[in-house]
């Protein structure tokens, strides 16, 4: 059965954009060692110190599908139907997906997250289901449908933008961290959702 995973790089202060939508310093560190993430693949030029790829590289291998939420996958363009990690997107939107928008690719939209999340862990067999941060993401966690929240800290300090955790109600406890891997410039982060 698949594991779900919540994840985003999220500043000191809790936000995964700043009040623009813009990430600002949050993804320096992929580009500030000399240890490729990608092993060749098509993702990108990202280039890590040998600590956030001993833990990045096991991480992304390990996911099999993603859930994007609508204002991800308008800034992304759904990465062009290619997750950065997994083979399979799934997006969560109550609008459709835009008419003539890679139509060879199977990228489902779903207008409710328990669907998504039903959905991508099918697809993600026994691999990793990972939600993307943000308001798709609280609203999962809010469920009760994630196991574990990732995060890769980076110090810095927005004030005010787009929360991690979306505008998530209520108490939700996590275990103590289970990863604790300090990078250059990031510190990431994994803890196991409280039952």
């Amino acid at each position: 059965m698949a594991t779900v995973m919540m994840h985003a790089v999220v500043s000191v202060d809790g936000f995964i954009a700043d009040e623009n939508d813009e990430v600002g310093p949050l993804f320096d560190w992929y580009f500030n060692g000399d240890q490729s993430l990608t092993d060749g693949e098509d993702h990108g030029p990202f280039a890590v110190t040998a600590a956030s790829a001993a833990y990045v590289r096991p991480m992304w291998r390990s996911i099999r599908a993603i859930i994007q939420g609508r204002r991800l996958f308008d800034q992304t363009n759904g990465w062009e139907a290619s997750p950065p990690a997994g083979e399979h997107l799934l997006v969560v939107s109550h609008r459709p997906k835009p008419e003539g928008w890679h139509p060879e690719a199977d990228v489902p939209f779903f207008t409710d997250v328990a669907s998504a999340v039903e959905e991508g862990k099918r697809r993600a067999g026994d691999g990793v289901l990972a939600i993307c941060a943000g308001e798709v993401g609280g609203q999962a966690l809010a469920a009760g449908l994630v196991d574990v929240v990732a995060m890769d800290v980076v110090p810095v300090v927005f004030g005010r933008g787009k929360r991690y955790f979306g505008a998530i109600e209520g108490q939700h406890l996590l275990e103590d961290p289970e990863v604790v891997v300090r990078g250059d410039r990031v510190l990431h982060l994994s803890y196991p959702v409280r039952r």
